[in-house]
């Protein structure tokens, strides 16, 4: 949807860029002053320059497929990461997997719906903070998870990730569960 709707968003961009100048061109020829010019006081003698928008378009990023990817997305080819679970109470959870997406691979138990979940929040603001502990000073809940723990390593969308999540209190349970299923799912 986000791709689909930043596409619209260039292309509309460049058929006004093109189209622009020829509407402000025959306008003029017939004499005719578009609404949008003032026509009286100190700027009704600025006359709109004729030609394309001032505005370049950049090639289109390799998400909308400006690329030559063979349809397979780039960011989604940068993931790699080695996923250490210990103590997780789940039976098969514990271990070190590989996780690789685009294509889905690796010893991962979930592999596709890890890479569903990477590539979703991969597209939000969200996404951004996926990875990150909670900032120095945070208000967390006294909440105990448990004593499972996890470190994940490695390159996700081309960014270096090491970081270790635990159960320790609320917000580390947060950022546990919004993991998954990268990580084993303890609810």
């Amino acid at each position: 949807m986000l791709r689909r709707l930043a596409l619209t968003a260039v292309v509309t961009l460049a058929a006004v860029s093109v189209t622009a100048p020829v509407a402000s061109a025959s306008a003029s020829a017939s004499g005719q002053v578009p609404s949008a010019l003032p026509t009286s006081g100190p700027l009704a003698a600025v006359q709109p320059a004729l030609g394309p928008l001032p505005v370049p378009l950049p090639p289109l990023p390799s998400f909308l497929g400006g690329g030559n990817h063979g349809g397979q997305d780039e960011p989604a080819a940068r993931t790699r990461l080695t996923v250490t679970v210990e103590r997780s109470g789940v039976a098969g959870a514990d271990g070190t997997f590989e996780l690789t997406c685009g294509p889905t691979g690796g010893t991962h138990p979930e592999r596709q719906g890890a890479c569903d979940r990477l590539a979703e929040a991969g597209g939000t603001r969200a996404g951004q903070d996926l990875f990150r502990p909670a900032p120095e000073g945070t208000m967390c809940t006294m909440i105990y998870g448990g004593d499972a723990s996890a470190r994940i390593v490695g390159t996700w969308e081309g960014r270096r990730v090491d970081t270790t999540v635990t159960r320790g209190d609320g917000c580390e349970i947060a950022r546990w569960n919004n993991l998954v299923p990268v990580l084993p799912d303890l609810r």
